[in-house]
């Protein structure tokens, strides 16, 4: 099993920033992905954003040029600095974990950006 805690949403004004965070415990393999989707009201789950282990990183076109998704593998950590946030990018955040054997979610995090 694999536990996943998020942290940092929030609400913010368009245009600021916000920063999410999720820490992974539990039977972690050195080979995984974690990222980042979200879903808003009436939509469906979409990828934000993910990041190997090996540093392969991908994002939605939506958000290129202003999120950027980290990792900290040591600690087991992915990070998603969101900057020029819009109010479509109002959403619940959900943390993802994978790797050969399953895969894991966290319970969400709300952002929410409006004026």
């Amino acid at each position: 099993q694999v536990q996943l805690v998020e942290s940092g949403g929030g609400w913010v004004q368009p245009g600021g920033s916000l920063r999410l965070s999720c820490a992974a415990s539990g039977s972690i393999f050195s080979i995984n992905t974690m990222g980042w989707y979200r879903q808003a009201p009436g939509k469906q789950r979409e990828l934000v954003a993910f990041k190997t282990s090996g540093a392969r990183t991908n994002y939605a076109d939506s958000v290129k040029g202003r999120f950027t998704i980290s990792r900290d593998n040591a600690n087991n950590t992915v990070h998603l600095q969101m900057n020029s946030l819009r109010p479509e990018d109002t959403a619940v955040y959900y943390c993802k974990y994978d790797d050969w054997r399953s895969v894991y979610w966290g319970q969400g995090t709300q952002v929410t950006v409006s004026s």
